[in-house]
């Protein structure tokens, strides 16, 4: 018979006792001795995890050996307290201040930079003002539609200088269909006693030169960083090194040449080399030629006898000096198409990077006459910043709230303020692991730009996404390595960590892999990671001259290329410090002052070990990386989808 409901009421609440005594007793015996009594409150201090780490971290920082943990506490002195929940207000402005030097001390990279931080001062002052929107979701309303852009642009010589760059606009970038008609002449050769251009023997004369450049080019996103080149078309009538016509195309991503396409005359593999089913380079008479070309007649009579066998005819090189040429430029689906005169002359792949619409305007440099230029098939709307194009605002793309304890590692990570679809590409690829672990943070550092829609969109972006810190100055390529300073600072004084990595926004990461290497060094060891150059010497001229004034030493310290580096939390203080007392050297090449820094380290403090892997790759992707540097936000997308499935391979080798 079942048990009468008054006698089941007593069983369950001696149950209910039993569990409450229970719960006392783990209370008094675990947490109690934890508690701390002063007068009369009880403030509990971390989680025993905590406690530990900080314990181990204090007793470190008093030793001269580098610390487990950072001795900062998770919260400095004029830190935002936590909020309520446990979470943490994320702040979107750095703190980082650029105090002037004495006279004494100033130096000409100083005055540049006072220049930037004043120049940022009424921008910031309008993104501070600015209310921060009324929800997370993004506004509702749609901005007002963009104006109009014209599908053809038609300019003739009298519109441009007879000198020097001439540059054609195209406003909205290419479309695929897009075509670009240059009429223009070759001019006769000059002299030429450049030796970059025209390399001598010894006793030679000077080169007789003829050589011009039609290039398509972007907009430079940074003050003092040069514009993309998205496709350089180079003939050389009289040749270069080779002494004999050429035509080299390449493309410049980040200020860095990729690797060139020659074309000597000598046709293509068409079963390998081949754009759009068009072969890359096609066959043109050379002097060194082993057999007479067939003339134009002969070929015609062969094709009407009906002669068997294929003959092919080959034609001279395109340009000649004096001669006037029509040269039209199309944009395929799978790259850039050149015919000159109405033959086929080469082809070039679409590079990383880069978009059609990326194509802002038509620059022509050389030794050349132009008659006119025609753009027709031109996109219609509007290639602005327009961050709704790339930004997906979900939730699940925003960045946790910030660890309320020291971490393992923190990242950095150098950004312009208009990369908005670079910046989307790190949060839907390898930025994900920093989701997935507690003990890694990673953050994009953004300077100001110098057009004001633009860091309204990027302070919303900010807002939304919680990953990014803006850095008070007006962003410019020279002054890069400030950016670097507010990393080290922000892994010392707001996300405390024990290793602090420093990357770029077109670099993909394997953390696994970064954290594995640092973690060969034993842990109470300063150490600087990366692939390391030695013994490399200043260029004194051309465009990246440095002065000796900038840096009158001969060669530079060793220092890791600047794509991808892990610095310990002891040179990070350091470099914070020596920021703070106005005593840090600052040169514009950011990663040669972090080899700088780390050398006086080094040789001040206590020594570092240095760890070189050529697996922190500077120039591309290359299978088995640590570090993929110029990765389009695409192969950012395709790196990490081959990354889940368990290979480390590149979609493609730039």
């Amino acid at each position: 018979m079942p048990a009468p409901a008054p006698r089941k009421k007593r069983l369950v609440r001696a149950g209910l006792l039993a569990a409450a005594a229970g719960y006392l007793a783990f209370v008094l015996l675990f947490e109690l001795p934890l508690l701390p009594f002063s007068g009369s409150s009880a403030l509990p201090i971390p989680h025993p995890r905590r406690r530990e780490l900080e314990a181990a971290a204090a007793a470190a920082f008093a030793s001269p050996s580098s610390p487990a943990r950072p001795a900062k506490p998770a919260f400095p002195a004029g830190a935002p307290a936590p909020a309520a929940g446990g979470a943490r207000p994320l702040p979107v402005f750095s703190s980082l201040l650029l105090l002037p030097r004495p006279n004494g001390t100033a130096t000409p990279f100083d005055a540049a930079a006072a220049d930037a931080f004043a120049a940022a001062r009424p921008h910031l002052a309008h993104l501070q003002a600015a209310p921060a929107p009324a929800s997370s979701a993004p506004a509702s309303t749609s901005p007002a539609p963009p104006p109009a852009c014209p599908a053809s642009v038609s300019v003739h010589r009298e519109q441009l200088p007879y000198d020097g760059v001439r540059v054609v606009e195209l406003p909205c970038g290419l479309a695929v269909g897009s075509h670009v008609t240059v009429v223009a002449r070759p001019r006769p050769a000059r002299l030429e006693y450049d030796p970059k251009i025209a390399e001598r023997r010894d006793g030679e004369a000077a080169v007789m030169v003829s050589q011009f450049m039609v290039e398509l080019v972007g907009t430079k996103a940074v003050d003092g960083e040069a514009p993309p080149r998205i496709l350089h078309f180079n003939p050389r009538i009289r040749g270069d090194y080779s002494r004999r016509p050429v035509i080299e195309m390449n493309s410049c991503y980040r200020m860095q040449w990729g690797q060139s396409q020659r074309c000597e005359g000598f046709a293509s593999r068409p079963a390998e080399d081949t754009v759009d089913g068009q072969l890359k380079c096609e066959k043109w008479i050379r002097d060194d030629d082993n057999k007479t070309e067939e003339s134009k007649m002969k070929w015609w009579v062969k094709r009407l006898i009906g002669r068997p066998k294929d003959v092919h005819i080959s034609w001279p090189y395109p340009f000649t000096e004096g001669k006037l040429f029509v040269m039209t430029l199309t944009a395929g689906l799978e790259g850039y198409h050149v015919n000159v005169d109405g033959r086929h002359v080469a082809s070039f792949p679409y590079r990383t990077g880069y978009s059609l619409e990326d194509a802002t305007a038509l620059s022509l440099n050389g030794d050349i006459d132009i008659e006119s230029v025609f753009a027709s098939s031109l996109p219609n709307s509007h290639p602005s910043f327009a961050p709704e194009r790339y930004l997906e605002m979900s939730e699940q793309w925003r960045a946790p709230p910030l660890p309320t304890e020291p971490v393992e590692l923190f990242i950095g990570i150098l950004s312009a303020a208009s990369h908005f679809a670079e910046r989307m590409a790190v949060r839907k690829s390898w930025m994900m692991y920093t989701r997935k672990s507690s003990n890694i943070v990673a953050r994009f550092f953004v300077a100001l730009n110098g057009k004001k829609e633009v860091n309204v969109e990027l302070k919303k972006e900010a807002e939304f996404f919680h990953d990014i810190v803006i850095v008070p100055f007006i962003d410019s390529y020279d002054l890069v390595v400030l950016k670097t300073v507010a990393i080290a600072e922000y892994g010392v004084r707001v996300v405390p960590a024990k290793y602090v990595m420093k990357c770029d926004d077109d670099t993909f990461v394997r953390i696994d892999s970064v954290l594995d290497q640092v973690k060969k060094v034993q842990s109470d060891k300063s150490v600087y990671v990366g692939s390391i150059n030695y013994f490399r010497r200043p260029l004194r001229s051309g465009k990246w001259a440095v002065t000796y004034e900038e840096w009158p030493e001969e060669v530079y310290p060793n220092y890791a290329n600047g794509p991808g580096y892990v610095i310990s939390s002891d040179i990070a203080r350091y470099i914070v410090s020596e920021f703070d007392n106005q005593t840090l050297w600052l040169f514009k090449m950011e990663d040669v002052s972090m080899g700088m820094w780390v050398e006086k380290f080094n040789n001040t403090r206590r020594p570092v070990e240095i760890r070189h892997d050529v697996r922190f790759y500077q120039s591309g992707c290359y299978d088995g990386y640590f570090t993929a540097h110029y990765q389009s936000p695409q192969h950012m997308i395709c790196l990490w989808r081959k990354l889940q499935s368990g290979s480390a391979q590149c979609c493609n080798v730039r």
